[in-house]
């Protein structure tokens, strides 16, 4: 599709236009084209954002954000820049970061859910040393997601995980990752802001309900009455047209002892 094609296909394509110029550009303080989107993967800086403005309001001194499905590292990379950003608006909050991979690439597909007719064995394979050398706060960690999620709070003892990314491409990786939702809750904060790069898609992926990710989601809801996964629709409402906002989920941890503290600030009531 060219960029003409592209532009045409928005809703609002002259401010589309305009975030890009004003990403390229860096025009403006971060905290100005943080709130209009026109930031590098504005997905990243939403989740990171909110996650360490819950925080703040819920005075938890340090957080941690996920990234499954590391690749080539550029997303990891993003998220620091990003999270340094953040921790000058919201000091109060220092950030830890995390990045799970399997080093390989996508193993071999279990099943029709993890969609072989759209991935393949070997897919998105990394350099984790050279990637080592680039990061400057994140910890890569390598092996199957299914055991390094088992092991996560034991060895590596992080703040409350408090936003994730989800770009393990397969329903059986996406399933596996979201059990570390299930850990205790001095390890999780009471609302988590996900984002699920593989459910929206293209003519070719035809992402659905029935495999990959947004069976990995639907299956996680069934499956556990204390910890659900829902859209959140002031996001999806918001004018702009870009496909991110429906990329968003938010992890509500029902049990856990932070849910009810309120964190809304002052009515705002209008007189008689």
């Amino acid at each position: 599709m060219t960029l003409l094609a592209r532009l045409m296909a928005e809703r609002a394509p002259v401010r589309k236009v305009i975030r890009v110029i004003l990403r390229s550009l860096r025009l403006g303080s971060y905290a100005f084209r943080l709130s209009i989107g026109a930031v590098e993967r504005p997905h990243y800086a939403y989740i990171i954002y909110q996650a360490a403005s819950l925080a703040r309001r819920l005075r938890l001194p340090r957080i941690s954000v996920l990234e499954f499905g590391v690749a080539g590292g550029a997303g990891l990379l993003c998220m620091e820049r990003h999270a340094g950003e953040i921790e000058k608006l919201i000091p109060e909050v220092k950030i830890e970061i995390y990045g799970f991979d399997t080093g390989a690439g996508l193993p071999p597909p279990a099943d029709y859910r993890d969609m072989p007719y759209h991935w393949k064995s070997g897919f998105f394979a990394m350099d984790p040393a050279r990637l080592r050398e680039k990061l400057t706060r994140a910890t890569l960690i390598i092996g199957d997601v299914a055991e390094t999620v088992k092991t996560f709070t034991a060895t590596h003892n992080p703040a409350p995980v408090a936003a994730m990314s989800h770009d393990l491409d397969y329903y059986s990786s996406t399933a596996a990752a979201l059990d570390l939702l299930k850990a205790e809750s001095a390890f999780l904060a009471p609302r988590i802001f996900c984002y699920f790069d593989d459910t929206l898609g293209s003519d070719n992926a035809l992402f659905n309900d029935y495999t990959g990710e947004r069976l990995a989601i639907a299956e996680f809801n069934a499956q556990n009455d204390a910890i659900k996964l829902s859209p959140p629709y002031n996001l999806r409402i918001l004018d702009g047209g870009e496909a991110w906002k429906h990329q968003i989920w938010i992890a509500h941890s029902f049990g856990h002892p932070l849910y009810n503290t309120y964190v809304s600030g002052e009515p705002e009531q209008l007189p008689l």
